[in-house]
Parts: C-alpha cells; sequence; structure tokens
C-alpha cells in the first residue's frame, strides 16, 4: 500500500505535467499568432501611408489654387 506522502509527490507531478501542458503552444499555435501580429503591423502602416498621401494631395491642391489666383 502507498503512503499518503508518495499519493501526494504523484499528484503533485500530474499537476506539474498538466498546468506544463496547457501553458505551452503548437508552432501552429505560434504561426497564428505571429501572423496576425504581422498583418497588424502591415495594417497600421498603410493607414499611416495613406494618411501621408491624402494630406500631400490636399497640400499640393491648395498650392494649385495659389498659383491659379496669382
Amino acid at each position: 500500500m502507498r503512503s499518503a506522502r508518495d499519493t501526494l509527490a504523484v499528484g503533485a507531478c500530474i499537476c506539474l505535467l498538466g498546468a506544463g501542458a496547457a501553458g505551452c503552444s503548437t508552432t501552429q499555435e505560434k504561426a497564428a499568432a505571429q501572423k496576425a501580429e504581422s498583418e497588424k503591423i502591415l495594417n497600421a502602416r498603410a493607414e499611416r501611408q495613406a494618411a501621408k498621401k491624402k494630406a500631400k494631395a490636399k497640400h499640393h491642391e491648395q498650392d494649385d489654387k495659389q498659383k491659379g489666383k496669382k
């Protein structure tokens, strides 16, 4: 018959293994997270570039109006 200490030790090991397995992510999960982060970065970059392009076009529009008035 096993002692209480042995039973507790086995139970603790099982809990540690279960917690370790739950904390590990697979390669596919890591790749999906990295892809999502990359898409987020690329979308933010595209938004910044679009804002710059819009501001530049607005500036040129103002310059054209001033040239037409002179």
